[in-house]
């Protein structure tokens, strides 16, 4: 009754939902003229030690509510400063020089007294992590739009930032209605060929990825203490677009494995020269799920492509067991990037003697549940029929009657 239970709502519910919402703010001058705007998400993961000396890893979002306290507005400089919470803030700095302007750092503090966001930290101070990013050349009179994400890391702390639109030094009391995209959202245009033909040609021939062979299985182990906390093997391929050109990548089984395992949040990051994924997993004392993904890929062409999903909710199982699908598996991270899984395994809580636990099989690989489901989809189909006929025969009897 469970798998048909848990059947049921795996197909109704189809998708997970994304609870991301954008932050929108408004600096004024001294002169009360807008100087300073910004809309924008961004998601936090913050890695911290509990009063047991556990690791954890709290994840959560700018809010909607946040006041900008702080915030100067100069000829040459600005700073947007953005509090929320129990102590918390989000600074960017920016500089201008002739005709643009750019982002000089990114400035996070968070307040661990907080138990609303570290539940049972052990210590009570506030940190803070400083990091630059790639916001540049930014024309004055527009603004920085950029829809990919971009994945900031340093220390213990991740911060994604998307659908992001800024503009600092506005010089018309209005937000510019020019725009400056950021280069992940540029298309990349490919170098003009010459070709001599009589006859009309397409504008542009889609070129087909290559076709790669099943990926090799790595197998991956996180420990704590000297002691195997986390289990993963699995086989990975990532698919991401450049533009309009899609590219596939499969990941060679030697990068370097390395996370930490929580109370309830395990990490399991790998990592390699042009690659770097960080899965994070979730346990709510009941079932555990992979909760959020965080990928950044450096390609060929030297750009850096950055993904991040901190709202899925995918192979789940009870603790104590594992979660297996050997059958190819394909999630959509982002609009940019696809993850391909094969002969995947992985135990991310209650790992005893370095061994996996009885494995949940997904759903194509059991077997035993798809034979019950072809049956009731036979029974249901039959039952149609026979109403159907059921229905005709009766309307043939009753013109009959009345004929008569």
């Amino acid at each position: 009754m469970a798998r048909w239970t848990f059947l049921v709502l795996f197909l109704a519910l189809g998708n997970e939902l994304n609870f991301s919402h954008t932050t929108e703010v408004s600096v004024n001058d001294k002169d009360n003229k807008l100087c300073l705007y910004a809309d924008l998400r961004v998601n936090f993961s913050v890695t911290y030690e509990d009063a047991a000396n556990q690791t954890k890893t709290a994840l959560f979002v700018l809010p909607e509510n946040v006041t900008t306290n702080g915030s100067t507005c100069e000829n040459t400089t600005s700073t947007l400063k953005l509090n929320f919470g129990e102590g918390h803030s989000w600074v960017i700095n920016f500089t201008k020089t002739g005709t643009t302007y750019q982002a000089d750092a990114i400035v996070f503090a968070y307040n661990l007294s907080d138990t609303s966001l570290f539940p049972g930290s052990a210590s009570n101070e506030t940190k803070s992590v400083t990091v630059t990013p790639t916001i540049s050349k930014v024309g004055v009179d527009t603004y920085y739009a950029c829809k990919s994400q971009m994945v900031l890391k340093e220390k213990s702390v991740n911060q994604t930032l998307y659908d992001v639109a800024l503009q600092a030094f506005v010089t018309n009391g209005s937000k510019g209605e020019n725009e400056t995209v950021c280069s992940a959202d540029t298309p990349t245009t490919a170098a003009p060929t010459t070709a001599v033909t009589t006859t009309a040609a397409p504008t542009s021939i889609p070129t087909p990825a290559p076709t790669l062979p099943t990926p090799a299985t790595g197998n991956y182990t996180v420990a704590h203490n000297g002691t195997v906390c986390l289990m993963a093997t699995f086989g990975l391929r990532l698919g991401y677009k450049q533009g309009q050109k899609e590219e596939m990548i499969n990941l060679v089984p030697n990068m370097t494995s390395m996370g930490s395992c929580g109370v309830n949040i395990s990490d399991l990051e790998l990592t390699s020269q042009k690659i770097n994924i960080t899965f994070t997993f979730t346990d709510d004392s009941k079932k555990f799920h992979l909760h959020a993904l965080n990928i950044s890929i450096i390609t060929a062409t030297g750009v850096t492509i950055n993904a991040a999903n901190s709202s899925l909710s995918i192979w789940e199982a009870t603790v104590g067991s594992s979660y297996m699908c050997n059958k190819e598996q394909t999630y959509n991270v982002t609009d940019v990037l696809t993850l391909y899984t094969f002969e995947l395994r992985i135990q991310p809580f209650g790992v005893k003697n370095g061994q996996f636990a009885t494995a949940h099989e997904c759903l194509m690989d059991d077997t035993s549940l798809l034979i019950p489901i072809i049956v009731g989809a036979a029974l249901v189909g039959l039952i149609v029929i026979v109403v159907i006929a059921y229905m005709i025969g009766r309307r043939k009897a009753y013109v009959g009657y009345q004929t008569l």
